[in-house]
């Protein structure tokens, strides 16, 4: 279980599906994810021990079946507030590049990485920098490797 604000509306459609991500955001949480604020209770995750400040960001639960093997390695590692795949385009890159960021991360973690991490995470939060991916006000669902 992990804190975060919720930066978007549940609304749905007469069927019952969630509408597309810019319909369900609002001028404050477009502003509080602008300004990463909306990170801030992880950090209460981080101090109970579940998270740590630098890994792979969390997905949802509902993705875990779509993982390949190889991709289910980044839970090698506990998973972040921020990440190698954070400072390396964020939201702005496809899954496939934040798949590999992530295991690029989990083969070659060290305390000096962590270190750069959160040094780059900072200019990007500064920067307000890979917020949103290309045509979506956040990322697109993740579908599995095939539909990549």
């Amino acid at each position: 279980m992990m804190l975060k604000f919720r930066s978007m509306r549940n609304d749905i459609d007469a069927e019952g599906n969630l509408l597309a991500n810019e319909l369900r955001m609002t001028r404050f949480s477009q502003w509080l994810r602008s300004t990463s604020l909306d990170e801030l209770p992880t950090l209460w995750n981080v101090l109970k021990g579940d998270m740590s400040l630098v890994g792979p960001r969390p997905l949802l639960m509902e993705y875990l079946p779509l993982y390949t093997h190889r991709q289910g390695r980044r839970h090698e590692v506990k998973p972040g507030v921020t990440g190698w795949a954070q400072v390396n385009g964020r939201n702005a890159i496809t899954w496939e590049e934040k798949f590999e960021l992530d295991l690029w991360y989990v083969e070659h973690h060290t305390l000096w990485l962590d270190f750069r991490i959160l040094f780059l995470t900072l200019l990007k939060v500064l920067r307000r920098d890979g917020i949103t991916h290309a045509g979506d006000v956040s990322m697109p669902r993740f579908r599995g490797e095939s539909h990549e």
